[in-house]
């Protein structure tokens, strides 16, 4: 019962990155870029979490952990940057 749930989930995902990538390229500003990056990284989070559902195994949900630790920073410190200028005052 669980395998047909996992392949809409990786159907739906995909297409939300496929999404993600076409605002990416389209966007008229740079904060759209930067929230689809932001986004794509959720999404990238998702996958590696049905990854390791579907393969039984705890291991890429500290996968999972650490992308979205990486990914906070880096939407945070290049927020800043386009702010002010700078990452590190």
């Amino acid at each position: 019962m669980i395998e047909p749930a996992l392949d809409f989930g990786f159907f739906a995902v995909s297409l939300a990155l496929l999404l993600n990538l076409w605002r990416l390229w389209r966007g008229p500003t740079v904060m759209d870029r930067v929230l689809a990056v932001d986004t794509m990284v959720i999404n990238t989070i998702a996958l590696i979490i049905l990854f390791g559902i579907e393969q039984r195994t705890t291991m890429f949900f500290e996968a999972a952990l650490l992308f979205a630790m990486f990914g906070f920073i880096s939407t945070v410190a290049y927020c800043r940057f386009i702010l002010r200028g700078d990452v590190i005052e």
